[in-house]
């Protein structure tokens, strides 16, 4: 990016390419407001949705997320690149809401709770949707086939939105999780990075969010179908 152009929301986005990202970067250091505005828009509503799951407050939230991108702000050019952009700051958003929780007497952070969310029985999908240990020739796999499930239906605004209430119906560290991972598209080690949860927990969370979105619409596909 030649000097005094700005990073776009095109660069943004595509910021997971090792060559977008050092522009990005690049511009950020030189303070490019244009830059800041366009991360603050691509990142700022994930931001507020993590920290809320982290802190259960939507007013503590808000004053997490204005103090990482100050962080940000104030620490880009001590950013070495280790991990991608996203996850340094994603990672700053967590210790400052641990800060937040101590701050207000609350000692158990997000890593505790997903720890505990991964360790706990998981009654949220009925046990007779799955076929039995002894099924041949698959054991434990959903008795519906989502190939068999319409592709029209599957396009509605109304699927969306089934699928968009699942979501947002999840456990904190399950909603949290699947967001990264499927909506956004994060990785594996980015999720459990940015969280600092195990890839252990992380695992068992993405399953059972996975779980009950999926058997949310299976029960309205199947619904629609009578």
């Amino acid at each position: 990016m030649p000097r005094g152009q700005t990073a776009t929301l095109a660069d943004i986005n595509g910021a997971a390419g090792d060559g977008n990202e050092r522009l990005l970067v690049a511009a950020l250091r030189r303070r490019e407001e244009a830059a800041f505005v366009a991360l603050v828009r691509r990142y700022n509503g994930l931001m507020l949705r993590v920290a809320r799951a982290q802190l259960g407050e939507h007013a503590a939230a808000e004053e997490v997320v204005q103090e990482t991108w100050l962080a940000v702000i104030e620490r880009i050019d001590a950013f070495e690149g280790r991990s991608s952009l996203r996850t340094w700051m994603f990672r700053i958003l967590t210790y400052q809401a641990w800060a937040r929780l101590e701050r207000d007497g609350r000692q158990i952070p997000f890593s505790a709770l997903a720890s505990a969310d991964a360790a706990a029985p998981d009654p949220s999908v009925d046990p007779s949707r799955f076929f039995p240990r002894h099924h041949v020739p698959r054991p434990f796999f959903w008795q519906s086939d989502p190939r068999e499930w319409p592709e029209e239906a599957l396009l509605a605004a109304e699927v969306r939105s089934v699928i968009g209430a699942a979501v947002d119906s999840l456990p904190d560290s399950q909603r949290v999780v699947i967001t990264l991972r499927d909506l956004e598209g994060w990785a594996p080690n980015e999720v459990c990075e940015a969280l600092q949860i195990s890839e252990g927990n992380q695992r068992v969370l993405l399953h059972r969010a996975r779980s009950r979105v999926r058997d949310a619409l299976d029960r309205y596909l199947e619904d629609g179908k009578r």
